[in-house]
């Protein structure tokens, strides 16, 4: 008997030690399945839109853009059970709070200015942008998924060459220009964790017609990088094994706009960090964290580096 006792007591350490670490595998399994799935349902619903510009009505007394681009816009074309407006967001699953890649506690925002402060206003070379606050809308879907959705009515299509002004010989633009439609997913509504890079995660539409969806998933490990490199280190740095890379300009950008989620560095200098987009064989586009502006530099600059997961 007392031998039977110890076995037991032994298989019961070992399960209590070896089952949280089990069923986190299998939660990470499931997120990344299920991340996958949604980020495909996006992309073809998205497509499906003529434009993504131009819904709801948006001036000093009325504000009803977030929540019209949702019930004329995209139920159209993605199956939805509920949909919420700003004052009732709850009802839609969506949670208060939620721990981003640094590990630190934040409100989720319910506003386009409170996802990011430059929509308000941006400026560089002499060159600025704004656009007027929108209130954030919320849906579930019929997967379970609750999405927040931060609208920009004004978004426009970017020119061929990636951007829409040329200063002093140089390509830029503002990234927030571009995004029309960015959607904070919670996989299993406000069950838990509410952790970035978990269960929650974010889209980016960018585009009004012919418009591209991006969900990076930030490299926790990289949130807090702050070495400066040319692009070939920071290619060579994302790629030393088989789960990372290093981001495109409009997941970079999509990083930018949701920089409370995604780790990027906001500081009082512009912080700029690079991406794998190139327009020659030594220029390649950088993303500012700091008023969204997009740059082209040469590949021997220095700048830092955010690596997102493949």
């Amino acid at each position: 008997m007392a031998e039977i006792l110890l076995s037991l007591t032994i298989i019961g350490v070992v399960a209590a030690i070896t089952l949280p670490s089990l069923t986190g595998n299998i939660n990470e399994r499931t997120w990344n399945t299920q991340r996958k799935a949604l980020y495909a349902r996006f992309s073809q619903a998205i497509a499906l839109m003529p434009a993504l510009n131009g819904y709801g009505t948006l001036d000093n007394t009325t504000d009803t853009a977030a929540e019209t681009f949702v019930t004329e816009g995209l139920s159209k074309v993605l199956k939805i059970n509920n949909i919420c407006d700003n004052e009732h967001l709850k009802d839609c699953g969506i949670t208060e709070k939620f721990t981003n890649l640094s590990g630190i506690q934040q409100d989720i925002p319910t506003t386009l200015y409170t996802l990011a402060d430059y929509f308000r206003s941006a400026d560089w070379g002499g060159n600025s942008y704004s656009t007027k606050n929108t209130k954030a809308a919320a849906f579930e879907t019929q997967n379970g998924e609750s999405i927040i959705v931060y609208y920009n009515p004004s978004c426009i299509t970017q020119y061929s060459n990636g951007e829409t002004i040329d200063y002093l010989g140089r390509n830029f633009g503002f990234a927030q220009t571009t995004m029309c439609a960015n959607f904070i997913y919670d996989l299993n509504g406000n069950k838990g964790p509410n952790t970035v890079g978990k269960d929650i995660g974010f889209l980016t539409a960018f585009n009004a017609t012919d418009s591209i969806v991006v969900a990076p998933i930030p490299d926790f490990k990289d949130a807090n990088n702050a070495k400066e490199m040319t692009l070939d280190e920071a290619l060579t740095a994302c790629r030393q094994n088989n789960e990372t890379r290093l981001p495109n300009i409009n997941e970079l950008s999509s990083m930018a706009i949701n920089k409370k989620f995604s780790g990027l560095k906001d500081q009082a200098d512009i912080v700029d960090y690079w991406s794998s987009t190139k327009i020659s064989p030594t220029q390649a586009w950088v993303q500012d964290a700091t008023i969204g502006v997009r740059l082209i530099n040469g590949n021997t600059d220095k700048h830092r580096v955010l690596c997102v997961k493949r």
